[in-house]
């Protein structure tokens, strides 16, 4: 008797340490006239009173708001652990998260740091301020988190980039990029003006909280390596990852982990 009453002790905590609800939000962007998709992790711990600190996940190039919670479903618990919100916006499948100089409608630079941000704030029990957002993603998600951040440092606090094309000018035949800032012949200022690495400038020391990986076998390692090369070379203190692996799932699974604990410490430093 003993044994089934631990059993079933064991399995209710099993099932209660890891009980996060996965809400599918449908957002409303003015800036682009259509409504958006977006998936909310709230831990086990959200009980409607206390506010809890949000990490914004964008996803990568043809992906969609779905892409993580599908793929690395462990980030439900990651959000139970760290008694954080996970916020999956839906970032079209080619904006690199821009309001696109040659297009009219991809305003996702307006949508995610200014539309996004005010409806979960106030549809959710969030903190209401940089010191309580973080923003991370992968490949053109790792990008735009990066570029997100450096240009609305009053709405983020810290953020992050996994494996992200942290220099677009590399890559001009690319991804459809042209469609969003024009050829690079034709139009090199907005390349130039819309690059991560390009926005160094902006950042002062710890300013942001920073934190990017890339793997050695990935085609943005080179981008990545140079981005950190010119953060030491302006004094912008950052954690730079540099580890086996490629532009794959697997890689993204494991950097996820190592982001939200930076994140996490970034969350509960800022309380102090």
């Amino acid at each position: 008797m003993k044994y089934f009453i631990l059993a079933i002790a064991l399995f209710t905590y099993c099932n209660s340490t890891y009980a996060a609800t996965v809400d599918t939000a449908l957002t409303h962007s003015n800036a682009m006239h259509k409504d958006i998709k977006c998936v909310v992790i709230k831990p086990a711990s959200y009980d409607g009173k206390k506010t809890f600190p949000v990490v914004y996940l964008l996803h990568g190039h043809s992906g969609n708001y779905a892409d993580w919670i599908s793929k690395v479903p462990a980030i439900k618990q990651y959000a139970d652990a760290d008694s954080i919100i996970i916020v999956c916006p839906d970032g079209h499948y080619n904006s690199w998260y821009l309001d696109a100089p040659m297009d009219s409608s991809i305003r996702y630079e307006t949508y995610v740091s200014k539309e996004l941000v005010s409806y979960i704030d106030a549809h959710y029990k969030t903190v209401q301020s940089r010191a309580g957002r973080a923003i991370t993603g992968l490949s053109m998600g790792g990008h735009g988190a990066f570029y997100l951040a450096f240009k609305h440092q009053n709405v983020f606090g810290a953020a992050g980039s996994m494996s992200g094309g942290v220099d677009i000018r590399p890559y001009p035949l690319n991804w459809q990029m042209a469609d969003l800032l024009g050829s690079y012949k034709e139009h090199p200022e907005n390349w130039e003006a819309n690059t991560d690495i390009n926005l160094v400038h902006l950042l002062t020391p710890n300013a942001l909280a920073l934190i990017f990986d890339c793997g050695t076998d990935d085609f943005f390692y080179k981008v990545n390596v140079a981005l950190h090369e010119k953060l030491l070379y302006y004094g912008i203190p950052h954690d730079f990852i540099v580890r086996p692996g490629a532009h794959t799932w697997n890689y993204w699974a494991n950097s996820i982990t190592y982001q939200l604990l930076f994140m996490k410490h970034y969350f509960d430093s800022a309380k102090q």
